[in-house]
């Protein structure tokens, strides 16, 4: 979740949703997404909207922070009225989550299931850093209801965490996949990270070898990006260390596809493989697809039946909001049409199940035929678009080539 806000429309005080945006809503999967914006210490490659303690100073308490986002799922019900569904997936991410105790994380999510009720095949995960969990928080997390947990392992690599900043050690991420087995977790994911600078190739396959040691059931593996106003940036225009090469990436890519694949893991997104169908990632796919979810905390966004909004930013001021039962929405933008179909050739392209054929225009119609020519999307049936390995590792490109 980026750090900083866009601007948009002024958001009704009350947290109300237009009738039509609520009936779209009831026919669309539907989801919880509670960010806890604490962190132990600053990832030097994140510009998330997260704080350490020395960050926040007297504002924005971890200790009370479950009683104010249960305010907000309150309010969310206050909005959504009797919805008709359960909640089909919710997610807790960060910062790190599990820097809340664990019974936090589980009053948490008894207001989402005690408010809208949830779906008797309901995931819900909780991101966790390797070393923010022991065996028996993660026996307490199960117990509440959690059935997802989603590792920040990043590599196995001592130098690239230390570039990293991260914190926890190269063999931590491993034992902690173990102990949330152990635990009775249903899906256990890595996120990994490729890029990094002074990563050799060999460090990455190492990486994804030690990662599969540990039989996860989905990997996520993301290039690097370098944001504007990190540690990392600051480090890398002061010469002190190389920007990511275009050509590195795309070879880390590669071996990912090929180590996974071979391991049984197979892609469903550009950046994500999966063991089963039923090891993908259903909340991440909510967004991929366009359907509903409510963002609980600062900064979060939420989207409902083609209106989005964010809230503020800061804890301190999260909290003030909803302490006098106002939303803490920041500001709001109703989708047009239009809008909804380019983010949808944004995002459905980069899934296996691949895009509509439908959804473009005849300009996207005539850069679809010249991609298919040079062998970077396949046409199957429905009809949809699916990028091939080749189209993948130029997606980006090949997206913007469809909406001229």
């Amino acid at each position: 979740m980026p750090s900083t806000l866009p601007e948009g429309d002024p958001p009704p005080v009350d947290g109300s949703l237009p009738p039509a945006s609520i009936a779209e809503a009831r026919t669309r999967p539907f989801g919880f997404y509670l960010h806890v914006p604490f962190c132990a210490a600053r990832c030097g490659y994140c510009d998330f909207n997260t704080y350490t303690a020395k960050e926040l100073g007297g504002g924005g308490s971890q200790a009370s922070y479950a009683d104010t986002a249960v305010a907000e799922v309150r309010l969310a019900r206050q909005a959504l009225g009797d919805l008709g569904r359960p909640v089909d997936t919710v997610f807790f991410g960060g910062g790190t989550p599990t820097l809340l105790p664990a019974d936090d994380l589980g009053r948490m999510l008894a207001a989402v299931r005690d408010e809208f009720g949830l779906a008797p095949d309901a995931e819900v995960t909780t991101e966790a850093n390797p070393e923010s969990v022991d065996p028996a928080s993660l026996a307490a997390l199960r117990e509440a209801g959690f059935n997802r947990v989603s590792f920040g392992m990043q590599s196995s690599s001592a130098k690239v965490l230390q570039i990293l900043d991260r914190q926890h050690t190269a063999g931590r991420a491993l034992e902690a996949v173990r102990e949330a087995t152990a635990a009775g977790f249903e899906h256990v994911n890595l996120d990994l990270i490729y890029g990094t600078p002074g990563e050799s190739l060999k460090d990455w396959r190492i990486s994804l070898e030690s990662a599969l040691s540990a039989e996860p059931d989905h990997v996520s593996a993301y290039a690097l990006i370098v944001e504007d106003g990190t540690q990392l940036a600051r480090r890398i225009r002061r010469g002190e260390l190389p920007m990511p090469d275009d050509d590195d990436l795309a070879d880390k890519y590669v071996l990912a596809d090929d180590l996974l694949t071979a391991a049984g893991l197979g892609w469903y997104e550009v950046s994500n493989w999966a063991r089963s169908p039923e090891a993908r990632c259903r909340h991440n796919e909510l967004y991929w697809r366009g359907d509903t979810w409510w963002g609980i905390g600062p900064g979060a966004h939420s989207h409902v039946g083609g209106v989005r909004w964010w809230n503020v930013k800061h804890p301190t001021a999260y909290a003030e909001r909803l302490t006098t039962g106002t939303s803490p929405a920041y500001a709001r933008e109703v989708l047009d049409d239009e809008t909804r179909r380019v983010e949808r050739v944004l995002l459905e392209l980069r899934l296996r199940s691949g895009l509509p054929a439908s959804l473009l225009d005849e300009p996207g119609h005539k850069a679809a035929a010249e991609a298919l020519a040079r062998g970077l999307l396949t046409l199957e049936p429905g009809p949809h678009l699916v990028l091939t390995r080749p189209g993948r590792l130029l997606a980006d490109a090949i997206i913007r080539d469809l909406l001229p």
